[in-house]
């Protein structure tokens, strides 16, 4: 069978959302780190097999899908047989697709290195402003999903199985805390984490667990 690749960087939020998918389907998986900090994602390298210059890139035996979601959406489809990370049902399955795309459509692009770096460069704003910013987003999505999870919530975001919401969520948190954003207006979302943080699956994907982690 041919080889199954994740090009992908330690930190990368998208990145660590196809780890935990990958763990959940129980897939094996080679990881090949893409240095976002030296650059090489616009290598001429890596631009010849994903033309967007981001990760992740997921090659399965050939095959080759950019963006988190659109990963793990496939990986769904294509390994049926393993632990679902979308619902059968219709009206939880839109569910997850909102608390997914909360997540990597409202908070995650604003946090992105290469808006941090435009507003630097071309707005003139300094490092902390570019934090604040940060911040504010997260907050301002945050706060909307903790209302939205004190509604759908069960041991997880969704119910009590681990679904692609949590494959979102999981990873913002991670984010949140590293640009040390207060979690305490949060508890729905901060109980959900914690109980994520216990799987193996989850806690298999962190960031520092990875080979490329400094």
């Amino acid at each position: 069978m041919a080889e199954r690749v994740l090009y992908g960087y330690f930190r990368s939020s998208a990145a660590y959302r196809v780890r935990i998918a990958l763990n959940l389907k129980g897939l094996d998986c080679r990881l090949a780190p893409v240095n976002l900090l030296k650059g090489e994602q616009k290598s001429a390298e890596y631009l010849a097999i994903n033309p967007h210059g981001l990760v992740p890139l997921l090659d399965d035996g050939g095959i080759r899908i950019a963006q988190s979601l659109a990963i793990c959406e496939y990986l769904d489809e294509a390994y049926p047989d393993t632990a679902r990370l979308l619902p059968a049902d219709p009206e939880a399955r839109a569910t997850v697709r909102s608390i997914a795309l909360t997540i990597a459509a409202d908070i995650h692009p604003l946090q992105n290195p290469r808006v941090g770096k435009y507003l630097q460069a071309e707005c003139g704003v300094g490092d902390d402003g570019k934090t604040e910013w940060i911040r504010h987003w997260i907050r301002t999505g945050f706060a909307a999903l903790e209302a939205q999870l004190a509604g759908t919530s069960g041991r997880y975001a969704v119910g009590d199985e681990p679904t692609l919401a949590d494959i979102c969520l999981l990873p913002q948190v991670f984010s949140a805390r590293r640009f040390e954003v207060e979690l305490a207006a949060y508890p729905t979302i901060v109980r959900i984490a914690e109980a994520l943080e216990r799987l193996p699956a989850f806690a298999d994907a962190h960031p520092s667990r990875q080979p490329d982690a400094v």
